[in-house]
């Protein structure tokens, strides 16, 4: 069994699993292409779901790398390296789209503050990981890390998460001790 086909058969039972058997299990199934969105960015529904079989011109890496362009050859070649693999935010919306239209809102949520943090280096992102376990910061701290987030990267979404975290830890107690 090729590796496509091993991957669309395992999408399949996972989507089977949620209640949703709309995998496609042809190569050639097509969807037209959704009408593009101010932002640039493809507007997507569960209609556009595998995004790379339904629309694979509009997935790009964080580098610019068409979908198209990833190949074992060019892996191998070194073409493509690790930082070409990085998901672009572009992405994770359309792919926070077909969530929420499948009423996954959680899921699509999810996404969206993914789709912010592309932008935050990955020792800051560790740091603020670190800094969410419970007793490991105070709530200044927590609203500290929130304002940088939104300041320095536009994290809105990720800022009121932090917030509102930093809130439920007062009331349970799990604020390190000041």
């Amino acid at each position: 069994m090729e590796s496509e086909d091993l991957i669309r058969q395992v999408m399949a039972e996972v989507m089977a699993k949620l209640g949703n058997d709309q995998v496609a299990h042809n190569s050639t199934v097509t969807a037209p292409k959704p009408a593009a969105q101010a932002s640039g960015a493809t507007k997507v529904d569960a209609s556009s779901y595998p995004l790379g079989e339904k629309v694979p011109d509009e997935i790009k890496s964080a580098s610019g790398k068409k979908l198209s362009e990833f190949t074992f050859e060019k892996v191998r070649s070194g073409d493509l390296g690790a930082a070409d693999f990085r998901i672009a935010p572009d992405t994770l919306r359309m792919q926070a789209e077909v969530a929420e239209s499948a009423h996954r809102e959680p899921l699509g949520g999810n996404m969206r503050r993914a789709a912010e943090l592309i932008k935050v280096p990955d020792d800051e992102l560790l740091d603020v990981y670190n800094a969410m376990r419970p007793y490991r910061s105070t709530k200044a701290e927590l609203y500290t890390i929130a304002d940088k987030l939104e300041k320095d990267y536009g994290c809105v979404v990720n800022a009121k998460f932090i917030r509102e975290a930093a809130d439920v830890y007062e009331k349970r107690g799990r604020l390190k001790s000041e």
